[in-house]
């Protein structure tokens, strides 16, 4: 047992004093100088005893979690860290090591458990810390740090970071994660300050406390940086920020050299690092000078550090070995652990690397993220970056049995796994891509790899009927494949596979959805962003009643479509007179393109716009390409889609397809505008404002403040925008935001023509407000038919109806439906057939090569 007080001093724990009045720790509401927080921290030191005892902190970004581990340093308690919001974590560990004391704060004050008034434990006279290594938390194993190492660790990065007293650094990261500590040991040892906070970079308090504070840096993690995105960081202004800092895994190197490059606008640098709990926090820094030309480095080693590359026998690059001050004791998985000395004396960091001819490092893989598979040796880390290479985030996985990759974001998860499977020569049957809406990450922001791999697909056991014997066949993953397969004409549908990864929008998500119905029982909620797997049929209850078996509920946007063309077509026909439809399919066209259009990331999602932009462009094109060859109705200008820009003024058959015209207009625009990448991260930050603000500027043309310049129809890219928002609307209050804009703007737009703007009123609150209307079963298919066909229906009426309105109306509306509905069929067949035979066309999108040597 430990007996008296003998231990090696941490001296920027114990010199805390020396720092004066200079403020150490600043919140939102109070500062605490040097002198207070040293008083604060021999007070508790004084509690703690002078008999060495170990303690167990559950520590927050508060001031009594960093009072108590300052304590523990000051009076020699070795001490387990352990994040405060992981109750099972400090459970296991209590467990395992039966500390003496237990710390830990809850409002305001420090919650002081003495389990024993001495100790039970032999402790080393170096040992200072213990962390769990790499986020495992409450797992036994635990680094063993001493006070020499993080006295070492903290000088050299206050060195390369040139930290002064007049910095401040903002607690963006847990205390109890190695890095977040770092920040808070080296800023301490050159008293400077600490903004001390638990609060996201989410949140828009975050960056008030931030400013008002004059906070100088902040540390992140690569997810970090994916935030700082969505709530528009570039943007900001914050004039006191000196730098930002960058561990806890690879950020992409196009990321590197984007942020290394607004940090040079904005007057701060980018310190990318490198580093383990096993070296303290940091072994390696890149110099921000280097970052845009080698951004995939993670740069020299830190001031007193050194690294070898040791050979790997079967490997192309060896082993980076680490050595300095800053390398920990050894591990412990047992009490009896605390009393050993140093077992290691360098650290084998398990990373692949190769010295760069500038004289930095790259790592270029990891030793133990190898997996064979049918005999093949398989790179997971060369698996993420040749994805990465293609733009693509991703985290891969594997067994002897498989690969598994789960890509971030609505990618086209068939096509990446054959790029993939050609790259790393790999069967196409072993690897499973698996796209989801954020990669799996820890506490600490690093990939989550067991609940990648947890992401794979087991064998699906054959389904009971929900009635044996009497219930047809099971309905299982196959049928809803085949469904997609003969929706989206794409042969291979993967169980992780959505509507909107394999590419579906709004001209096949009709015919999808209610074939998809009949084979479940139902729809479910946002099904298109639904993998394969999880649609599965309703769960056996009553039997449907009369309503039901009479009616099935058809989405909204499908019935208005539907009744739309019908009531266009006859109107122009002369069989009845129903104006105002076109632009209810203008604002549902809004809805249907926030609804599939805007998942994923900028590029992957850019491509899925020009492509539903040409599935709507070109067939029009052909189309008036014909009509102006057989008739003298139109002119050039129509077949280029230009002739609300360059036609004549007054209204003639020229005009016919001002829809088609002015809705590619607006695609051609708003892809353009989320193209850029301010805009992008405006609306994924602001879904819901970003349509509201635009709808607010395209009224500056509604009400002819603002000349488009387009002489004739009256402007609709209002329209558009505002079924964008009613996509976005989710909650009852948005909802009613959403219904006062119809209301307050429509009256007036068609110059007293009532009846049509209550149809316009009427057909935006049925969409805002209605997710389904019932529609007579039989009629059901018929209603998905023409819904399906709307576009072309639209198109081929200008040459059909004419050639029958004066032998019978009736005859010629139907003539003309059933026209949409053949050319709609036949543009389905040729668009399909270019999807299968499209992959010279995929695989030019990624001209650059893919790497095999790393």
């Amino acid at each position: 047992m430990t007996t008296q007080l003998d231990f090696a001093r941490v001296p920027f724990a114990a010199d805390l004093a020396g720092h004066g009045d200079r403020p150490a720790i600043l919140t939102d509401n109070f500062t605490l100088t040097y002198r207070e927080l040293a008083d604060r921290v021999d007070a508790l030191a004084l509690r703690l005893g002078t008999q060495r005892r170990l303690v167990a902190l559950a520590a927050a970004n508060d001031v009594d979690s960093l009072v108590a581990y300052l304590a523990a340093l000051v009076g020699g308690h070795p001490l387990i860290l352990i994040p405060e919001d992981k109750p099972a974590a400090l459970e296991s560990l209590v467990a395992a090591y039966d500390p003496d004391v237990v710390l830990c704060s809850s409002n305001g004050e420090t919650l002081f458990e003495e389990r024993r008034a001495g100790t039970a434990h032999e402790l080393h006279p170096d040992l200072a810390l213990l962390l769990s290594t790499s986020g495992s938390t409450g797992s036994p194993k635990l680094v063993r740090l001493s006070a020499a190492n993080l006295q070492a660790n903290a000088e050299s990065i206050a060195e390369y970071l040139d930290i002064g007293p007049a910095d401040r650094a903002a607690t963006t990261l847990p205390m109890s994660y190695c890095y977040g500590l770092s920040v808070i040991n080296s800023h301490l040892l050159r008293g400077a300050g600490l903004v001390l906070t638990g609060l996201s970079v989410v949140d828009p308090c975050f960056w008030e406390l931030f400013r008002s504070r004059q906070a100088t840096a902040f540390a992140a993690v690569p997810y970090t940086f994916e935030l700082l995105e969505r709530v528009g960081f570039a943007g900001m202004d914050l004039p006191a920020l000196r730098y930002v800092t960058q561990a806890g895994g690879r950020l992409a190197p196009e990321r590197v050299r984007g942020y290394a490059e607004l940090g040079r606008r904005q007057g701060w640098e980018l310190f990318v690092m490198y580093g383990q709990t096993e070296a303290t926090a940091r072994m390696a820094y890149l110099p921000p000078g280097l970052a845009a030309e080698h951004p995939g480095a993670i740069g020299v080693p830190v001031p007193g550090g050194a690294f070898r590359i040791e050979p790997v026998p079967g490997l192309e690059h060896g082993e980076l070995v680490y050595t300095g001050p800053n390398v920990m004791l050894g591990y412990a998985e047992a009490p009896a652990d605390l009393g050993a000395g140093r077992t290691v004396h360098e650290l084998r960091t398990g990373d692949l690397a190769r010295l760069h001819p500038a004289g930095v490092y790259e790592v270029v893989g990891r030793r133990s993220r190898f997996v064979k598979i049918v005999g093949l040796r398989v790179d997971l880390g060369q698996v993420e970056r040749i994805l990465g290479d293609l733009g693509v985030e991703a985290a891969s996985a594997g067994t002897d049995q498989g690969l598994v990759v789960a890509v971030e974001g609505s990618h086209d998860t068939q096509l990446l796994a054959k790029v993939l499977a050609q790259g790393i020569g790999l069967p196409r049957a072993a690897l499973e891509l698996h796209a989801v809406e954020h990669l799996p990450r820890l506490a600490t922001g690093k990939l989550d790899y067991p609940a990648v791999l947890a992401l794979s697909t087991p064998a699906v056991p054959e389904r009971e009927p929900a009635n044996a014997g009497t219930a047809g066949p099971a309905v299982g993953p196959d049928d809803v494949r085949r469904i997609f397969r003969d929706t989206l004409e794409c042969e291979d549908v993967d169980d992780g596979d959505t509507f909107v990864s394999l590419g579906g929008d709004s001209l096949s998500y009709v015919a999808t959805s209610v074939r998809l119905e009949q084979l479940l029982g139902h729809l479910p909620a946002d099904w298109h962003v639904t993998p394969v797997r999880d649609l599965e049929p309703r769960p056996e209850g009553k039997p449907a009643g009369k309503m039901r078996r009479l009616f099935a509920p058809v989405e909204t946007s499908i019935v208005l479509r539907a009744v739309a063309i019908v009531l266009i077509v006859s109107t122009h026909v002369g069989l009845m007179k129903w104006p105002g439809m076109a632009h209810v399919l203008m604002a549902v066209a809004g809805y249907n393109f926030a609804r599939f259009q805007l998942g994923g990331e900028r590029r992957p999602r850019f491509r899925r716009q020009l492509s539903s932009l040409a599935r709507v462009a070109l067939p029009s094109v052909a189309f008036i390409g014909v009509a102006y060859l057989l008739t003298d109705r139109y002119s050039l200008a129509n077949v280029l889609l230009l002739n609300s820009i360059v036609g004549p003024e007054e209204v003639t058959t020229q005009w016919h397809f001002w829809f088609i015209e002015v809705l590619v207009y607006i695609l051609l625009g708003v892809t353009a505008l989320l193209a850029i990448p301010w805009a992008d991260r405006a609306e994924r930050r602001f879904p819901l404002l970003f349509p509201l603000a635009l709808t607010g500027l395209a009224l500056l043309s509604r009400y002819d403040i603002v000349d488009p310049g387009i002489p004739h129809p009256s402007p609709t890219l209002w329209l558009f925008v505002m079924g964008w928002a009613i996509a976005r609307a989710r909650t009852l209050a948005q909802r009613c935001v959403v219904s006062a804009l119809p209301v307050l703007t429509v009256p007036g737009y068609f110059f007293g023509e009532t009846h049509r703007e209550l149809t316009l009123v009427a057909g935006i609150l049925l969409l805002t407000w209605l997710p389904t209307i019932p529609v007579p079963r039989g009629l059901q298919r018929l209603t998905v038919l023409l819904a399906s066909a709307s576009l072309y229906a639209y198109l081929v009426h200008w040459l059909v109806y004419p050639l029958l309105d004066a032998t019978s109306p009736a005859l010629a509306v139907a003539a003309s439906l059933a026209a949409g509905i053949a050319y709609w069929a036949l543009c389905t067949r040729v668009m399909g057939l270019l999807s299968r035979n499209g992959w010279g066309r995929f695989r030019r999108r990624f001209k650059r090569p893919v790497r095999t040597d790393a």
